[in-house]
């Protein structure tokens, strides 16, 4: 629970809507293609600043030590950037499972970048911010300068797309995937031919990740071969979680509503710019 007198700041979800490889590069990362659908759903996030200069996290996360924590992380960061004295107890409400591809941790740690610049006078602009967050992750950046976009390079070759609105319905399945493994496995497709904007939205494309995660997680395929009964399912990210675009919240709620009790979900709307910037 967050403390009821500090104000709330969302962490939005993220869906690709698609994901390429393109090759390798000499730094031993990957190019890639996506595109990132901000949803206005996610993590929720409040900060109580300290005049001693301490990064504390006050809600406690599985398997995570305070030390790896991406949002202290951020703080810290952004603390030695600004050298600002003063510092902050981090409260989050998690509500995006781990390893799931929605982008929970990447956003949570963009949230505390543009939070506390706010709360502590940083006075650093979207360009540096994300400059700052792409030392946590690829997708930080995204989160940073919060509008649907067309990515590229590791991720960090950002072009906002204006998309028209979906329902999304959201299937959880129970298991934590991990993005590593994956990247180096060896069926994985590294050579996809790269698309522009116009190709995948006159028809679409893939997620070369799809095919290895249902191979590997008998659960994500389970619950992909369920969303198929409906509507085409996608899996999101190299996570665990998949989704269905629909026209109306009438649709996705419909299907929501007869998910097995063995899986969990949400609905929620796409959004252009991030909820974030809207506290």
């Amino acid at each position: 629970m967050l403390p009821t007198s500090l104000p709330v700041w969302l962490a939005p979800a993220k869906l690709n809507l698609f994901l390429l490889i393109t090759g390798g590069r000499s730094d031993g990362y990957h190019d890639l293609q996506t595109l990132f659908q901000l949803l206005d759903y996610g993590d929720e996030m409040a900060f109580a600043v300290r005049k001693d200069g301490g990064l504390r996290r006050q809600t406690e996360l599985a398997d995570v030590p305070e030390k790896d924590d991406l949002c202290v992380r951020a703080a810290d960061i952004l603390q030695r950037e600004s050298n600002c004295p003063h510092g902050v107890d981090i409260y989050l409400d998690k509500k995006l499972p781990l390893g799931s591809g929605l982008g929970g941790g990447s956003s949570d740690a963009a949230t505390t970048l543009v939070a506390l610049n706010q709360l502590w006078g940083c006075g650093f602009n979207k360009q540096q911010l994300a400059k700052m967050g792409r030392e946590l992750g690829a997708d930080v950046p995204v989160f940073v300068y919060g509008a649907t976009a067309w990515a590229e390079g590791v991720g960090e070759i950002l072009t906002p797309v204006s998309l028209p609105k979906r329902w999304y319905v959201v299937i959880q399945p129970d298991v934590e995937v991990s993005t590593a493994a994956l990247f180096s496995h060896s069926q994985l497709t590294r050579d996809s031919h790269p698309i522009t904007i116009s190709d995948f939205l006159a028809s679409g494309s893939e997620n070369v990740f799809q095919p290895l995660v249902a191979g590997l997680y008998p659960e994500v395929k389970q619950a992909l071969s369920w969303l198929e009964q409906f509507a085409p399912a996608r899996l999101t990210g190299t996570g665990s979680c998949i989704f269905a675009s629909l026209e109306t919240r009438f649709e996705a709620n419909d299907i929501l509503a007869q998910l097995p009790t063995e899986l969990s979900g949400f609905v929620a709307s796409s959004t252009q710019y991030s909820p974030l910037y809207h506290v």
